[in-house]
């Protein structure tokens, strides 16, 4: 009897198990987003949960089509500021190391999280998730008509034939040094131009800004100021710089983070908008001074090491390529190019320049057999022939580049777009410059030789690049030409495929920044404190500490600061 009825309980134990086991497995296929308790419970997907951490609103299908795109309904904002509300989060994505890192029923809440974007977009989900870029509808005063009247924007130069074909300038037709197509006389000041018409192309686009991870400002902020560099009272200079940061104050796009996630291109130097006096006999604007503006990020072709607004990306070049294969068909070329000279220069002295060290340059180019000069002061305009300056650097192994009119040069770009390796002098000219886009590691593309030892006459350059190991150079030469896709601004009639260029590293770039800003907002992740003088440093190495480069950063120095 004891057995019997001891067996009979033992079924019907399995029995409720086995009921509690379906009625468990049938709830958990039911949608529970549908059963929650009042505030106790907030439901987020990936995609939600992650724009409502950087402070973005939930954004919208990526398969819609955008040019019939219609504004979501507006959702009610997930209050951050209370975790204590937040128990649970439902991940209707089923991404199981999303689940992972996200679900902390701790007494804290959802606690710190820290978060790789690239880690948690599934296979099929929206691609541009974290990626967003809202364009501000500017008034047509700020841009398209600045270049109306072309033959102003620049004194000695006539820049309507150079903002043909979207700003790339007339095509280059010159078997000898350039294939048939993706070659153009480009000036390396039109910048603003390619840029917004690069970013019309640019495959994450939204018309909702709250939807947006960065908020692109469309001002040719480089063709504004070069008409009135010269000749021009402080007031004209920035009368245009000052009703565009008014219009922008206004807008309540720009409210949301006051301006911290908004960014614009300039295709100057950064000392064009510097000036930090009411003198008209001081040189430039002042947009990049103005509090406003500071919160911004300013992109540049050459930024301050004593400035943390502003992050400079490549000159343009003359290579605009329309396809992926035109870039790899060049790369093979200067891969297998034959070298004829060690070491070019292409340039004329500073005699206005005391510190200048061009004329030593000159005069070690001159007295080498193995170097090659080409001299701009002499006339004519071999100087600004694209296929000149081409062949020269295609047959040089190294390419000198001291600093010009300031830190940086566009030739620095043209040597290696051929594969030349260049020979710096300052390390304001590349190496704390172009963060984005160069590798940190400067001695895998370039050579450094201290201006200073070239000054007092302590360096032989011939002898310096002979005594580098052959292996050396050929794995620099391999680096440079590997460089060339990042240091491009593709045709923006077109798309490249698979490559990113100069354009697509610099939004990435702007896009990190924005998202950090929102993180330390929010106090997700801790901040660095870096005066502002140490921008170059903190920028590149991460830190204040003493380096060997302190020495050229002398703000006392410098008539820059």
């Amino acid at each position: 009897m004891e057995n019997f009825s001891g067996g009979v309980w033992r079924k019907q134990f399995w029995c409720v198990i086995f009921a509690s086991f379906i009625f468990s497995f049938f709830l958990f296929y039911l949608d529970w987003s549908t059963i929650v308790r009042n505030e106790d419970v907030v439901q987020l997907s990936i995609k939600d949960y992650v724009y409502s951490i950087m402070g973005i609103s939930p954004h919208p299908n990526s398969q819609l089509d955008r040019e019939n795109w219609v504004e979501p309904m507006s959702q009610s904002p997930i209050n951050t500021n209370r975790p204590e509300r937040i128990r649970n989060i439902s991940v209707s994505d089923n991404h199981e190391d999303f689940k992972r890192v996200l679900v902390n029923n701790s007494d804290d809440g959802i606690g710190d999280i820290e978060m790789d974007l690239d880690n948690i977009v599934e296979e099929g989900s929206d691609p541009c998730l974290g990626r967003y870029v809202y364009v501000h509808k500017l008034p047509s005063q700020f841009n398209s008509d600045i270049l109306k009247d072309c033959r102003r924007l620049f004194p000695w130069t006539n820049m309507c034939h150079s903002l043909s074909n979207g700003g790339l300038g007339p095509q280059i037709e010159n078997s000898e040094v350039f294939p048939r197509k993706g070659w153009f006389a480009t000036d390396h000041f039109a910048l603003d131009v390619i840029f917004h018409n690069r970013m019309k192309q640019y495959k994450c686009l939204t018309t909702n800004s709250s939807l947006a991870s960065a908020i692109y400002v469309p001002f040719y902020a480089g063709f504004d100021i070069g008409r009135y560099l010269w000749g021009f009272n402080r007031s004209i200079r920035d009368s245009t710089s000052h009703d565009v940061m008014k219009w922008l104050t206004s807008r309540p796009e720009w409210k949301a983070l006051g301006g911290g996630d908004h960014f614009l291109l300039a295709g100057r130097v950064t000392w064009d908008f510097r000036r930090v006096t009411d003198k008209d006999s001081d040189w430039g604007n002042n947009l990049m001074v103005v509090p406003p503006a500071k919160n911004m990020s300013m992109l540049v072709i050459e930024s301050s090491p004593w400035h943390s607004n502003d992050f400079a990306i490549p000159y343009p070049t003359y290579f605009h390529p329309s396809t992926d294969s035109e870039v790899f068909q060049w790369q093979k070329k200067m891969r297998r190019v034959k070298k004829r000279y060690l070491f070019s220069f292409a340039g004329a002295p500073r005699p206005n320049q005391p510190g200048s060290i061009r004329s030593q340059l000159i005069n070690q180019c001159q007295a080498s057999k193995k170097c090659k000069l080409l001299e701009c002061d002499k006339g004519g305009d071999i100087c600004h022939s694209p296929s000149g300056i081409m062949k020269l650097f295609q047959n040089s192994v190294f390419c000198l580049q001291p600093p010009g009119d300031s830190y940086t040069r566009r030739s620095a770009f043209d040597s290696i777009l051929a594969g030349c390796i260049p020979v710096f002098f300052h390390p304001g000219s590349a190496y704390t410059q172009y963060i984005w886009h160069l590798p940190r590691n400067y001695t895998k593309y370039s050579v450094f030789i201290p201006e200073n030892d070239i000054r007092n006459g302590k360096v032989n350059i011939e002898w310096t690049l002979n005594r580098i190991p052959k292996e050396d150079v050929k794995a620099m030469r391999k680096e440079v030409v590997n460089l060339i896709p990042k240091l491009i601004y593709a045709d923006p009639r077109s798309r490249l495929e698979t490559l990113e260029d100069a354009f697509d590293i610099a939004v990435k770039g702007v896009i990190q920044r924005t998202n950090g800003l929102r993180q330390k907002l929010h106090g997700r992740v801790s901040t660095t404190t870096c005066k502002e003088e140490d921008s170059w440093k903190c920028n590149l190495f991460g830190t204040r500490e003493e380096r060997e480069w302190d020495q050229f950063f002398s703000i006392a120095k410098d008539v820059n600061s």
